[in-house]
């Protein structure tokens, strides 16, 4: 028997060796129950071109008093965040790596505030 965790792990390999055989920079999204993370990860997954995380001082700043990054609001905020930096670094097309994680919540607001800001996938 697979636990949770084994279980996400699982299907996150499957999609890696999927965006890893097209080649192409992946943004990888991580959550706990506090944070949300994001990185651009170059074609050969060796480089992290780009990275934003609710665990940065001026994004818990903007957080406001609670400081909390485990809610939808902070993840679009991370989309915005992720896809401006990509930008800079000169990334405009990823493949979406959502680390085993429901397409739901946290993680479809990330993809879609980061699609409003310009990055395609």
């Amino acid at each position: 028997m697979l636990t949770k965790k084994e279980q996400r792990l699982r299907r996150a390999r499957q999609t890696r060796i999927r965006i890893a055989n097209q080649g192409v920079a992946r943004l990888s999204v991580n959550r706990t129950n506090l944070h949300i993370y994001a990185q651009v990860i170059s074609g050969c997954g060796t480089k992290v071109l780009a990275s934003a995380s609710t665990a940065e001082a001026e994004v818990r700043a903007s957080l406001g008093a609670s400081g909390k990054g485990g809610n939808a609001a902070a993840a679009t905020i991370i989309g915005k965040r992720i896809a401006e930096k990509a930008k800079a670094a000169g990334v405009e097309k990823v493949a979406f790596d959502r680390a085993g994680f429901a397409y739901h919540g946290r993680v479809k607001a990330l993809a879609d505030a980061a699609r409003e800001a310009g990055l395609q996938f």
